[in-house]
């Protein structure tokens, strides 16, 4: 069994769901080495999440910022935590819906996606920064 380990700074994204499976590819070229395993992606924040989804039509993630706005509003009086503005607990909701990790199989050294899916970053906050990836993969 070998292990891998990779950080990734993400640049500054607007609000929003974005693809990234190319920059988290670009990050790990070692994975070509392996016949099977298992590659965990993770976000080390709390206002921006990781998902899978359709990497082709980009209406797909126009229409998620669509439902998570819809479902998670901003200026609820009913917050307490707005220190960082009125997308700072919504960003905070959104991201534990989605989580901050997605695990992938690893196969004949490429991620074992499907055919129409990608890796989000999916960014809650109206300017959340770079964003700090971590990229563990093990394996055979």
């Amino acid at each position: 069994m070998r292990f891998m380990q990779q950080q990734l700074q993400l640049r500054a994204r607007s609000r929003g769901f974005h693809l990234i499976t190319t920059e988290i590819l670009q990050a790990l070229p070692q994975l070509s080495e392996f016949k099977m395993g298992m590659c965990q992606i993770f976000i080390q924040h709390t206002s921006a999440s990781l998902t899978i989804n359709e990497n082709a039509d980009p209406t797909v993630r126009k229409d998620f910022e669509m439902y998570f706005s819809k479902a998670v509003p901003e200026n609820d009086p009913d917050y307490l935590h707005d220190d960082e503005g009125p997308d700072d607990m919504p960003a905070h909701l959104k991201a534990a819906m989605l989580g901050t990790s997605v695990l992938i199989p690893v196969r004949n050294g490429r991620l074992a996606l499907g055919t129409w899916q990608g890796i989000y970053l999916c960014e809650h906050r109206n300017y959340g920064g770079n964003r700090n990836i971590m990229i563990t993969a093990w394996g055979e």
